[in-house]
């Protein structure tokens, strides 16, 4: 018993010696460390009043500040950033879904600003910008060097003023210039319509105003098909979408799944993350679903993509996303600017880092380029109808079809002709359209 007590005590006084030895050296670390910080920010304030006191033309101190929390901030990643108290509120407005420029969404890379897609129906969109397109210069001014904000700050202006952005294009061999007139943005989050029996709904963007834009929509185009029994399926258009609020990307894809992880958070600590699933209830009532996506998708998108996808509940069609798979939230901060704040990862229901890497569609569909307008002669020669045996004189009658089976062929062969037409306005939508057909003519019969 004694040499039992004897150990023990000798294996808690080596206990406390290892503890000794190992906590020594990380004390004296940290406390280099918070020395090391501390030198730093005396650095800091030397350059500070160094600038103040020397530098060629008197500065505004509080823009000096302002330059070197913003500094800190950028050079985390390009979606951390501080937000002075007008950048603040620009940013609630266009949350509500109202505000005015170009209407673009835009990021940094390699110091120069990418366009990460045109909002629908805006001034960008109309002047042509397209997702992927690099802006070098606007005005004549290079941005090579300027923080995204400063950028951003250059191309706003008052309504109705003109601007001239250069732009780099893949695919084009030389920059050109894209004149630009600016307009109050004002977005509908979510336009609906009917292709046929089937029910497309374009997500522009997500606002406050996205879900429920959704859900009138959908309930508006189903009772003029006549009820969801005549719905071939949905088509969710997600393309040249930035992205906006995660809650409202939680909201959209709970729209369509009945249960399951709709996306998963996972901060710097562990208990930090979050996870969110859907409840019961479908709005689509279980009719197929064709999302698509191209490289101007982006955060919520890929969030509604990708949680789709992994539940198996849409086929996704497109082209990669954007690969934007980071949240950001916003703090405010004393005198009511704010800081945006990169503070997770966010993670598909299978576990998938959507970062860098995008959403990749289930199958890939580009939409080709649009050809230069054809002449008339080649206009006439495309169209030209060929003769068929009804053209003939003497040709016989059908004898095996009513009145009501050739007026109906009639008209399934007009729907055919108007599929063809929207291959040429829109290739990845219509390819859509077509699987929604195939799926619904594999369906059960009734």
């Amino acid at each position: 018993m004694k040499k039992f007590v004897a150990a023990a005590a000798g294996g808690v006084m080596a206990g406390l010696l290892v503890t000794t030895q190992v906590a020594g050296p990380l004390l004296a670390q940290e406390n280099a460390r918070q020395s090391n910080v501390y030198e730093q920010l005396d650095l800091f304030g030397d350059i500070f009043e160094r600038i103040r006191a020397q530098y060629v033309e008197e500065v505004d101190e509080a823009d000096l500040i302002e330059a070197a929390i913003n500094g800190m901030l950028t050079s985390l990643d390009p979606h951390s950033s501080y937000l002075s108290p007008d950048d603040a509120e620009d940013m609630r407005v266009q949350t509500r879904g109202e505000f005015g420029g170009l209407g673009i969404e835009v990021t940094q890379e390699d110091g120069l600003v990418k366009v990460v897609s045109p909002i629908d129906g805006t001034p960008a969109d109309e002047a042509g910008i397209e997702a992927g397109d690099y802006i070098t210069h606007v005005d004549g001014e290079g941005v090579l060097g300027l923080t995204l904000d400063q950028a951003v700050e250059m191309m706003r202006g008052p309504v109705g003023s003109e601007i001239v952005i250069t732009v780099l294009r893949e695919g084009e061999p030389e920059p050109f210039d894209v004149s630009i007139i600016r307009d109050t943005i004002k977005l509908t989050a979510v336009r609906s319509r009917t292709v046929g029996n089937s029910v497309v709904l374009r997500v522009t963007t997500f606002n406050d105003q996205t879900t429920p834009n959704l859900e009138a929509g959908l309930k508006k185009q189903v009772e003029e098909l006549g009820g969801m029994e005549n719905v071939t399926g949905i088509v969710l258009d997600l393309r040249n979408n930035p992205g906006g609020l995660l809650t409202q990307a939680i909201k959209v894809s709970d729209s369509f799944l009945e249960k399951g992880e709709i996306v998963s958070t996972r901060g710097r600590n562990p208990q930090d993350g979050e996870r969110y699933n859907a409840t019961p209830g479908d709005l689509a009532e279980g009719k197929p679903i064709v999302v698509l996506i191209n490289g101007g998708s982006a955060s919520a998108s890929e969030i509604v993509a990708g949680a789709l996808q992994d539940h198996r509940r849409a086929i996704v069609v497109g082209t990669k996303s954007f690969g934007k798979g980071s949240v950001q939230t916003v703090m405010p901060l004393r005198g009511d600017g704010a800081m945006r704040l990169t503070t997770a990862r966010y993670y598909t229901p299978s576990g998938r880092s959507i970062q860098a890497l995008g959403v990749s569609p289930d199958i890939v569909v580009a939409q080709p380029r649009r050809a230069p307008a054809a002449t008339e002669e080649e206009e006439t020669n495309t169209n030209r109808r060929f003769r068929g045996e009804a053209d003939l004189r003497g040709s016989l009658n059908n004898d095996s079809l009513s009145e009501d089976e050739v007026r109906q062929i009639e008209e399934d062969r007009k729907k055919a002709e108007e599929a063809a037409k929207l291959r040429e306005e829109d290739y990845q939508l219509a390819y859509a359209i077509d699987i929604l057909k195939g799926l619904s003519a594999l369906g059960p019969k009734e």
